[in-house]
């Protein structure tokens, strides 16, 4: 995990926009002129964003695509920039794979799973420099398909489902309704229903083969 930084400047540009939220950082990946493509799945007000980009430096073209109940998903095609520089050069010095999408944390920190050699990982970690706080939540072998029992649901179905486990709807006792659920996402309880029951029969129907 990355404690509260933007793996470049674009990102940090994004986080301070107080009307657009960092959902996944979906592709990163660098290019021979040093610089680097990004694509993001945002949620707000594309808007006030697109002049920020406009307007730095770093940012050599983008396009905004998928613009759908308040979520879209932008490609940035950036200028070298730190410390993308820095973490794309040991990656790859190391024969590492950054395994995508990178998810934000409600505290703005990049939760990201990498995938190498345990030896190749701790050598990359020590050369990182101290200015990019990084903290390992976990170290175990790595599932290549652990993601793919949420692939076939939308945006929302999987928002509502993760407000959901967050907020305690699936403990023992129930700690969230479907009313708490719907306040925290503005939508009404019939529909945080509907998007529960939908997801759910998707994740069994995928966990049993049906």
């Amino acid at each position: 995990m990355l404690d509260g930084q933007g793996i470049h400047p674009v990102g940090d540009i994004i986080a301070a926009r107080a009307d657009v939220t960092r959902d996944q950082l979906l592709h990163v990946n660098s290019i021979f002129s040093g610089g680097g493509v990004l694509l993001y799945r945002l949620r707000g007000n594309s808007d006030g964003l697109v002049e920020d980009l406009d307007a730095h430096e770093s940012v050599l073209t983008y396009d905004i695509l998928d613009v759908h109940d308040g979520s879209f998903h932008i490609y940035i095609y950036v200028e070298a920039g730190e410390p993308a520089g820095t973490l794309m050069y040991v990656v790859e010095k190391y024969a590492l794979i950054i395994d995508t999408p990178l998810t934000y944390t409600e505290s703005g920190d990049i939760l990201a799973t990498v995938v190498g050699t345990q030896e190749m990982i701790q050598r990359a970690f020590r050369e990182l420099p101290q200015r990019i706080d990084i903290r390992v939540e976990q170290t175990g072998e790595y599932a290549p398909d652990s993601d793919h029992l949420f692939s076939g649901l939308t945006d929302r179905q999987r928002e509502v489902l993760e407000t959901a486990v967050k907020h305690g709807y699936y403990q023992i006792p129930r700690q969230a309704t479907h009313a708490d659920i719907a306040e925290r996402l503005e939508c009404a309880p019939s529909t945080v229903d509907e998007h529960l029951r939908k997801a759910e029969a998707h994740l069994f129907s995928t966990l049993f083969g049906r």
